[in-house]
């Protein structure tokens, strides 16, 4: 299927919910979205992610199937976004909230500034910076990540937000209790909980995807 922007808006009318806030909207700025993704994935290794009905699926409708577990804070921080993914989906459904987006990578960063720039999304701030480095600056309601790594890693980077009570909302996929039985010991230690709070099936057998929550006892 051709990358343009009517294969891109087709694919998402057909994944997105009927029932997501904003869903039109969403539509439309997911579409811009991923074709600056596709423009700026010639020059430089943003995602491997480009056909249509695999983009809407894996990059947007994964990032906002759990969108109601952040519709009760008003600050979220976006862990290792890459190329705006779940900040930037989620930012679209709950205008509200207000989003960080933290990337490390100085060309995705780059390109992140750019994007939320030319997409006009009001309530996102793009910073080149590692999440844990911005943390010490800038205080949040809640830290996501999506597949950014291992829980017993995200337990090391996060130690201290975590201790100071400031929750993780992290997108794992189909192993997470296997790694939460992992980092059993760590999380005991700690003081910390780590609970599932969705798991969810992607369509056209896409992945199985598990929403966690990790936070202070």
């Amino acid at each position: 299927m051709a990358l343009t922007s009517h294969s891109f808006e087709d694919a998402l009318r057909k994944a997105l919910p009927e029932d997501v806030p904003n869903r039109e909207r969403l539509i439309e700025i997911s579409t811009k979205h991923l074709l600056l993704i596709v423009e700026a994935n010639k020059e430089m290794n943003l995602t491997r992610i480009l056909e249509p009905q695999e983009a809407a699926i894996k990059h947007v409708l994964d990032s906002i199937l759990p969108w109601r577990f952040f519709k009760g804070f008003r600050t979220v921080m976006d862990a290792g976004t890459g190329a705006g993914f779940p900040g930037i989906p989620l930012a679209i459904v709950l205008p509200d909230v207000e989003f960080t987006l933290c990337e490390s990578v100085q060309k995705r960063a780059r390109f992140l500034e750019e994007a939320v720039h030319a997409l006009e999304i009001p309530n996102i701030l793009a910073m080149a910076v590692r999440a844990e480095s911005a943390l010490l600056k800038r205080r949040v309601a809640v830290v996501t990540a999506r597949a950014v790594a291992p829980l017993a890693k995200i337990l090391e980077t996060f130690e201290k937000s975590l201790k100071n009570g400031t929750p993780l909302l992290l997108y794992k996929g189909p192993d997470a209790e296997i790694e939460i039985a992992s980092a059993a010991a760590l999380l005991q230690r700690n003081r910390l909980i780590a609970t599932v709070l969705e798991r969810y099936e992607l369509p056209q057998n896409m992945g199985t995807r598990t929403f966690v929550e990790l936070k202070k006892r």
